[in-house]
């Protein structure tokens, strides 16, 4: 902790590249896999294949990664873009599966409701799949949220910014208490996003809180 307190302003500045490393692929990955996802949904064999691509891309290890991005890409290896290029295609693997997972949550009977009345399949996709499956895509953003956190001290090994630079400093000097003070902040981190992602869900879904205090209450009276 002393080490925290002395380099207080140093590991801030740290911790302010380790969130935007971390968060700026999160938001492309969501921007990409939302209409992807929902759009395999409707196709059985291309769901299938676009779950078979994003599972074995997700295996790819990330050092490999940062290695073939950049000549394809056109950037240096020390660019910070190529660990946003590398997290946007980790966040969108996980998410494009998360997604149409989380719109077969929404019951069928509210999906034929929805057709009786005359909503159309982007109109319905919208208004009522996306806004009912919020609870269990929540599950699988928060698993991205803390993934890509944790992911991105990774990229101290090829020279880019962040809180893994605690690690890389601290095995080269060795000097233990700059990497615990690593591994407290990124977990202090991963923990923040975690809950502010649940509180989102939460916030976003009234009527699951309303469900869930009518149930208690339920069965309180019985």
């Amino acid at each position: 902790m002393q080490y925290l307190i002395d380099n207080f302003s140093e590991i801030m500045g740290f911790t302010k590249t380790h969130l935007y490393l971390a968060l700026v692929p999160l938001a492309l990955g969501l921007v990409i896999a939302i209409p992807v996802g929902a759009l395999v949904r409707r196709v059985s064999w291309l769901r299938r294949v676009t779950v078979t691509v994003s599972s074995l891309a997700y295996t790819v290890p990330s050092l490999a990664l940062f290695v073939i991005i950049p000549p394809l890409a056109g950037i240096s290896t020390i660019d910070p873009m190529n660990v946003i290029i590398a997290l946007t295609l980790y966040s969108t693997a996980l998410l494009v599966i998360a997604v149409p997972t989380a719109l077969d949550s929404v019951p069928a009977n509210v999906i034929d409701a929805a057709d009786a009345v005359g909503f159309g399949p982007l109109r319905r996709t919208l208004t009522v799949d996306m806004p009912l499956a919020v609870p269990v895509f929540i599950s699988s953003l928060r698993v991205v949220v803390v993934s890509n956190i944790a992911m991105v001290s990774v990229g101290a090994l090829i020279g880019v910014g962040g809180l893994g630079k605690l690690f890389t400093q601290g095995y080269q000097r060795d000097y233990p208490d700059e990497i615990i003070a690593g591994v407290i902040v990124t977990l202090a981190l991963a923990l923040i996003f975690d809950r502010l992602v649940y509180a989102l869900g939460r916030w976003s879904t009234p009527w699951a809180r309303a469900d869930a205090r009518a149930s208690k209450a339920k069965g309180t009276a019985a």
